[in-house]
């Protein structure tokens, strides 16, 4: 009996020590579940949070569409068009020839629309509460929209300066694509309308200006040329600018096509030394308005 009873002795705090180890083992796991059940809330609040900013980005997109496309068709709706009197449609125009005294002048800007340049000119004109001529290049004007976009929503005239930017002979085919495919690409991004065209370089003889004067583009040339293509020192711009400009002038400088950052730096003291003559800004469209309206007085005056 003795011997039975000390064999069941130790079997007996067997059974007590696993009964408390089970005890211990369903605690450890109530203490567990709450974390995992944190775990997976956190999960699901960040699966929840990263589904609302894909939905928010979404939405901004769709508005941004949304909101080009009410910008096209309403420009499309009004006819934003650039049309310019009968007299310069198909002509090469280097100024304006003004009989009145009232000084204005037009800048424009050539080569873009381009990364961060673009974007200062149109803050520097904005400030100014000028509005200027942008002749942009089809190519960037494909890899840039939204800054094509800007130029015509922010008030300004957008023209036509050819798709490639290249300087050698082109027959008629090839002019046309040049040119052609310019003008609806800134008519499908802008919803305007241009016949205004600056061939590279001021290249008259190689065939795009052929085309474009038998298309009746005015074809817009200029009387002051900053040359900041070469980066003059700053002074020098603003002389180059200023030396050779007359009432009715139309003023070249580059918001594209490499380092412009002199432009940027020249063109509010540009904009002031006019100021400072007694000048006032305007587009191409409204100087050739100008000259033409003074040309119909000066004939019926004759009469």
């Amino acid at each position: 009996m003795e011997n039975n009873k000390s064999f069941l002795w130790p079997e007996g705090i067997l059974i007590a020590l696993l009964a408390l180890g089970g005890v211990f083992s369903l605690a450890f796991m109530m203490l567990l579940r709450p974390n995992v059940s944190e775990a997976q809330s956190r999960q699901s609040i960040n699966v929840k949070r990263i589904a609302a900013k894909v939905g928010t980005q979404q939405r901004i997109e769709k508005l941004k569409a949304s909101m080009l496309t009410s910008w096209q068709q309403e420009a499309q709706t009004k006819g934003l068009s650039y049309a310019v009197p009968p007299r310069f449609q198909g002509a090469i125009v280097k100024a304006a020839k003004l009989t009145q005294s009232e000084k204005v002048i037009a800048l424009t800007f050539d080569d873009g629309p381009w990364p961060e340049t673009t974007e200062k000119v149109l803050d520097i004109l904005k400030s100014n509460n000028i509005k200027g001529t942008f002749f942009v290049v089809g190519q960037n004007l494909k890899n840039y929209p939204e800054l094509g976009k800007q130029i015509v929503t922010q008030g300004h005239v957008i023209g036509n300066h050819t798709w490639h930017h290249w300087y050698h002979f082109f027959n008629q085919q090839a002019a046309a694509f040049e040119i052609e495919r310019t003008t609806d690409l800134i008519y499908q991004v802008t919803g305007a309308k241009t016949n205004l065209f600056r061939p590279p370089g001021g290249n008259l003889h190689n065939g795009l200006v052929a085309y474009a004067k038998g298309q009746k583009y005015s074809v817009v040339m200029w009387s002051a040329d900053s040359i900041d293509y070469k980066l003059p020192s700053v002074p020098k711009l603003i002389d180059n600018v200023i030396k050779d400009s007359k009432p009715g002038g139309i003023v070249l400088m580059h918001d594209g096509g490499g380092n412009r950052s002199k432009t940027i730096q020249a063109l509010p003291e540009i904009i002031s030394n006019f100021r400072n003559q007694g000048y006032r800004f305007v587009t191409i469209p409204e100087l050739l308005e100008m000259e033409d309206t003074e040309q119909k007085l000066l004939a019926n005056k004759k009469q």
